[in-house]
């Protein structure tokens, strides 16, 4: 039956299927021909998206497409700017910053990288930055969005892994922040090599001024995740207050969005969210499968045979991440991994808040390594850029981001809160 849905699995993928029907259907497949009754599928299907926390997976990608389609893009890169763009090479340094801000609105990476990228991407060409580093400098900074909370991704695995929303959100600040120092180290390195501009003298009051354009932008976090680790509303909740904080941004304060506008924004958000819930749901079958079959333990006691070292372990499970995710879209990747090596993990003593982190973190980095990495595709859309340049110029922002998922594998008690 594994060989089975295996060979229709890659088959599909082969054909173009969509990932949702792929895994659907050759879970059904292996279903049928094991002699189990195809009534599982639609009661796994509904069981699968039967969750509350998922309550927050649409409303947040619909605040953060209400944020990324307005100007709020544009006043965080100049708050960034403002901040730290005196520096050599600062506008490289600008551009992860500003996607540290929006990851905190947005929870999405290709949100990020499409408003960072399209409100940066004629400045840098204007001060004479190499167009192919700076967009990919871009979408590595995107990365950061699903590991900053709010992260549809964590809210996902939580899902899944039947663990506190609260506290995968908690552990997600500290590794989202090492991402982007470490790509700002790598920015300013490039900055001198190549001999980039500086940009306008620090000045105390433009700063500012900048504040002040953005500050209604930079209380987006505060107030989702504010209310979320106080205790006053639930993460579900803290999506409800983040559409209706970014309508009234929108609508009220910015005045940047007409009501037509909002209307195709949430016309998108639906059907992005359309996509996310058909992959839980035919995944959560593909789920209950494997563990029907008693897949995940089996996976666990073979690899246990090979090794009880805990960190040998941890890098073949690293090394399949990275791999899957090459391959796999994020939140795709995410349910199919997880019943799979949750097991195992926790088998040789890893926490699975701390796990968590580690597949987002890991998924995250598939989202600028080829085939299927979004990021890249977005930035090259925005930059006009071909995606062999942009894809060549990443390594060095990818290497720095498997460095510091070694770090979050290996080093918890410096990378999470």
């Amino acid at each position: 039956m594994i060989l089975i849905l295996l060979a229709v699995f890659l088959a599909l993928l082969v054909l173009g299927s969509p990932i949702a029907i792929a895994i659907g259907a050759s879970t059904a497949t292996a279903l049928w021909a094991g002699g189990i009754s195809l009534m599982v599928l639609p009661q796994r299907l509904f069981a699968g998206i039967d969750s509350f926390a998922l309550l927050a997976v649409p409303l947040f990608i619909l605040a953060g497409d209400l944020m990324a389609g307005g100007r709020i893009s544009e006043k965080l890169v100049a708050f960034a700017d403002a901040l730290l763009g005196f520096l050599k090479g600062g506008l490289s340094v600008v551009s992860v910053l500003a996607g540290m801000f929006f990851a905190a609105i947005s929870g999405s990476g290709a949100a990020t990288t499409a408003a960072i990228g399209s409100a940066l991407v004629p400045e840098l060409r204007r001060r004479g930055y190499d167009p192919a580093s700076a967009a990919s400098l871009i979408a590595a900074s995107g990365t950061i969005g699903v590991v900053i909370p709010p992260s549809v991704p964590l809210i996902i695995y939580a899902v899944i892994a039947q663990e506190s929303v609260r506290q995968l959100f908690l552990s997600g600040f500290l590794p989202g922040l090492f991402m982007g120092l470490g790509l700002m180290v790598i920015a300013i390195g490039q900055a001198y090599h190549r001999n980039y501009p500086r940009g306008a003298v620090f000045s105390l009051g433009n700063v500012l001024r900048t504040l002040r354009d953005a500050f209604w932008g930079l209380l987006t976090p505060l107030i989702i995740l504010g209310g979320i680790f106080s205790g006053i509303f639930t993460p579900s909740e803290a999506a409800v207050v983040a559409v209706n904080y970014a309508l009234f941004v929108s609508l009220c304060v910015y005045r940047d969005l007409t009501l037509a506008a909002i209307y195709r924004i949430m016309v998108r958000s639906v059907i992005t969210t359309a996509v996310i819930m058909f992959v839980i749901a035919t995944s959560a079958v593909l789920s209950w499968a494997l563990a029907n079959w008693s897949i995940p333990s089996a996976i666990a006691e073979s690899v246990l045979s090979l090794s009880t070292n805990p960190y040998l372990i941890m890098l073949l499970v690293v090394m399949v991440i990275l791999f899957i995710g090459i391959f796999v879209e994020t939140a795709s990747a995410l349910i199919i991994l997880t019943p799979v090596l949750l097991p195992l993990v926790t088998q040789v003593g890893i926490d699975p808040v701390h796990f968590g982190i580690i597949i987002v973190v890991g998924l995250a980095i598939g989202m600028i390594t080829p085939p299927v990495a979004i990021n890249l595709y977005v930035a090259s859309s925005v930059t006009e850029q071909p995606l062999g340049r942009i894809a060549a110029a990443v390594v060095p922002y990818l290497l720095c981001l498997i460095l510091v998922l070694l770090g979050v594998v290996y080093l918890p008690m410096l990378f999470l809160a």
